[in-house]
């Protein structure tokens, strides 16, 4: 089984611990079934958010969605004047057998700004 990596990001209205959760679970959950994963499928998962987001992990949210068995991380994006605000992003590996471009990368909402040419 081949080794992918998927990319996703998605913004918040706010930074509000509620809504970080609700966005983020959108966010996997897009990601999870644009590339038919399951749990199971699952190495690791990285999560950043840009430097105004502070209220709670990105990886808490997750851990409510079962994610617990698997390795979550979280970081603090680089604080680059006039970047887009209010981001998470994700880094997800997995075992998924699909080549490198079939790979369903997702950017939600104004995160389509980031990589229009790979959001869906």
């Amino acid at each position: 089984m081949t080794i992918r990596a998927i990319r996703g990001a998605i913004t918040l209205d706010r930074d509000e611990k509620e809504h970080l959760h609700d966005r983020t679970t959108e966010l996997v959950d897009a990601m999870m079934r644009e590339n038919s994963l399951s749990t199971d499928d699952l190495i690791s998962v990285v999560f950043t958010c840009t430097p105004d987001i502070v209220s709670d992990f990105p990886a808490a949210a997750a851990r409510t969605m079962g994610f617990g068995a698997v390795p979550l991380m979280c970081a603090q994006e680089m604080a680059v004047p006039g970047a887009l605000p209010l981001v998470v992003r994700v880094m997800m590996h997995a075992y998924l057998d699909r080549p490198r471009d079939e790979v369903a990368h997702v950017y939600l909402r104004d995160a389509v700004k980031l990589r229009r040419d790979l959001a869906q």
